[in-house]
């Protein structure tokens, strides 16, 4: 008896290993590939698309829930700056390596388009939504998609229709960005593991609405109430999520818009929803403005030197490379070191962030701190405004360079490092060598909230900056992510559209329910 006994819990253990083995193999297999690109059509220069490892988020690491929810199975992801349009031959190899790599890697139970929304590519209409589609070719009509976004991409019909679920960030700046991204994760898998699949109905809404994100911030009114409707609908029965993207304002095709996604299981709730989010888009689309005071340049630096407030912030906006500006417009910084309040190193400290400029670099490292040093700066290819400026200047402070730090590189392969210098002409400050509107300033011997004036190549600013700020203007400055709309070579975008057209007609605003990628081709 207890022989069989033991028999019978050997077989029950064997069973169970077994089991838990099965389970193993039987994880759903997962593909991620994207584009994450932001770059501004209104600039002469074109750029190469490139391709990097996808940097998995932390919630996906192996040791967390989601990681071990499936076989996760990345491709590289597209990466561009804001120096120009992507090349069609660089978009073009591009895709056919990433498409090679999904087919070896065949085949998969869901895919992840790991998207950011406003990628431009020259005679590309669509790259993110022509991508997709070019995915969904490979892997098939059957395979459960979602699609992660930025609020200032473009959620175009292609991009609709190829995503089964889809979510965007809700707040600009996007504190919500991991969050959101979780989001888009977390409902993939629950569809899976509920057996759910694919929700019933996709409701799609254009809003004639083209803003940036200067204009949209949800830090203020009227973008702060409209988004808070978003997690209201989503919590409206049979809604699985819903979003509100306010598009890619320097883009110029027919998808450059607003518009407004809801998806669920429920039609009379997903199109009611998407409806009620929409209206009220349209509804208070007089009612954006910038979050904090804007004017020319030269009246910003006039408030800005008779404040007693420290440090007082200067958003040079028009060369944003947070936004799709290339962030080597010299044009602003031209401007700053010929006022006269600025010409001793008794006046009034002001730090510019930043400038590019490795050449720059290389000569104060030659110089040393406290050396004087002499290069060109910015505009080596972003040249259109204002040609490279010739910085002259003590060298405040110098990092080590690349070579220098072995540890550093063994610890993170092919990272770039920072490499940049802080030259003090007059009594501006200059942070050199890179295009970053928030450098890493450790170990500089700069401190930012001890400065008069802080100026950044920023709309609105980011956490870093608007918290030490003490007071803040917004400055109307030239680049490739001008603020004034009017004045853009729009050729291609959908019109009448606001606020290009201010005295256009209510548009109708009509719910457009998305077919699913499974039926679209009649399969």
């Amino acid at each position: 008896m207890k022989k069989v006994f033991l028999l019978l819990t050997l077989g029950l253990s064997v069973l169970s290993f077994n089991n838990e083995a099965t389970a193993q193999q039987k994880k759903p297999r997962i593909g991620i590939a994207g584009i994450y690109v932001e770059n501004s059509v209104f600039m002469p220069n074109r750029q190469e698309l490139m391709d990097r490892p996808i940097n998995m988020p932390d919630f996906l690491h192996q040791d967390s829930v989601l990681g071990q929810a499936a076989e996760w199975i990345p491709t590289p992801r597209g990466f561009g700056n804001g120096r120009g349009l992507i090349t069609k031959e660089s978009y073009d190899a591009f895709v056919e390596k990433t498409l090679e790599m999904i087919k070896e890697n065949m085949p998969y139970d869901a895919f992840w388009f790991y998207n950011h929304g406003a990628c431009s590519v020259e005679g590309v209409d669509d790259p993110e939504g022509d991508f997709m589609e070019k995915i969904r070719g490979v892997i098939g009509n059957d395979v459960l998609t979602t699609t992660t976004m930025d609020l200032h991409g473009n959620a175009s019909w292609k991009v609709a229709l190829y995503s089964d679920l889809i979510t965007t960030f809700r707040k600009a700046p996007h504190d919500d960005s991991r969050e959101s991204i979780r989001r888009g994760v977390a409902n993939l898998i629950e569809r899976i593991e509920s057996g759910k699949g694919r929700p019933a109905y996709k409701a799609w809404v254009p809003v004639p609405v083209l803003l940036s994100g200067e204009w949209s911030s949800t830090r203020a009114e009227p973008a702060k109430s409209l988004y808070a409707l978003v997690p209201e609908v989503e919590a409206m029965p049979g809604v699985v999520d819903a979003g509100i993207w306010i598009g890619y304002v320097w883009g110029d095709n027919q998808r450059n818009s607003g518009v407004v996604m809801v998806v669920g299981d429920d039609k009379e709730q997903v199109g009611a929803g998407a409806k009620k989010l929409a209206q009220k888009f349209w509804d208070v689309r007089r009612e954006f403005t910038l979050e904090a005071p804007g004017y020319p340049l030269e009246k910003c630096l006039d408030i800005a030197i008779a404040s007693d407030k420290k440090p007082f912030l200067i958003s040079d906006m028009g060369d944003n490379p947070g936004g799709g500006g290339s962030g080597e417009v010299t044009w602003t910084l031209a401007r700053v070191l010929k006022r006269p309040e600025f010409q001793s190193p008794d006046g009034k400290s002001l730090l510019y962030c930043s400038i590019p400029g490795d050449e720059m670099v290389e000569a104060a490292r030659k110089a040393g701190v406290g050396g004087h040093a002499e290069g060109y700066v910015g505009a080596m290819t972003d040249n259109a405004y204002e040609p490279p400026i010739l910085l002259s200047g003590e060298v405040v402070y110098v990092s080590p360079a690349p070579e220098d730090q072995p540890e550093a590189n063994a610890q993170f392969p092919g990272r770039r490092f920072n490499n940049i210098a802080v030259i003090k002409t007059g009594s501006v400050y200059v942070v050199v060598g890179t295009s970053s509107p928030t450098p890493n300033l450790k170990d500089t011997g700069i401190d930012p909230s001890k400065m008069d004036i802080v100026m950044v190549k920023q709309g609105y600013l980011v956490n870093q900056w608007y918290n030490m700020k003490a007071d803040w203007v917004m400055a109307f400055t030239r680049g490739s992510v001008d603020q004034d709309f009017q004045k853009l070579p729009y050729k291609n975008i959908v019109r009448p559209m606001f606020p290009l057209d201010p005295d256009m007609a209510d548009p109708e605003l009509n719910v457009i329910f998305v077919p699913s990628a499974k039926y679209f081709y009649g399969r």
